[in-house]
């Protein structure tokens, strides 16, 4: 399978802490808007057969996850699918590199269309401002009083 990254925007991503250059994009936004965030910074049980852990990409202050996703494979939308379910509380929304592209080769439906069939909000290339800003009664036990910007940085 051929990757959606070239190795040198891999290498650029894992010099600055990151796994890929989309997820280097999202901290510049948050760092330019202002939005605080932790990332990779804790880990959500998930039950498959076996005991699983799931790292979210980014943690807003509001309890909102942001998944930075360039491929969303089958394993992924199972994973997301399951978390979904069994933690209901949590706000998981993804920017996808390309929300058109097609879950495979063989289907019509994109990855937004899968998105949007769970009920999971998402954004293409960019997160919209309004996600850091919206309010809800999510479960937020992530984020401790003092932000953590450090791979901001």
């Amino acid at each position: 399978m051929s990757r959606s990254f070239s190795k040198k925007a891999w290498a650029a991503a894992k010099k600055h802490g990151y796994r890929s250059s989309l997820e280097v994009t999202l901290q510049k936004f948050f760092t330019e808007n202002g939005v605080t965030f932790k990332y990779e910074s804790t880990k959500i049980q998930w039950e498959d057969r076996r005991f699983r852990k799931y790292t979210p990409d980014f943690i807003l202050p509001n309890g909102i996850i942001v998944e930075a996703k360039g491929l969303f494979t089958a394993e992924d939308r199972r994973k997301h699918k399951e978390v979904k379910e069994q933690h209901p509380n949590l706000e998981i929304r993804f920017v996808f590199e390309n929300s058109k592209r097609k879950i495979s080769k063989v289907s019509k439906t994109t990855y937004a269309d899968w998105c949007d069939k769970m009920k999971i909000k998402h954004a293409n290339k960019a997160m919209p401002i309004e996600w850091a800003h919206e309010t809800g009664n999510w479960l937020n036990l992530f984020f401790d009083k003092e932000y953590d910007n450090a791979a901001a940085e």
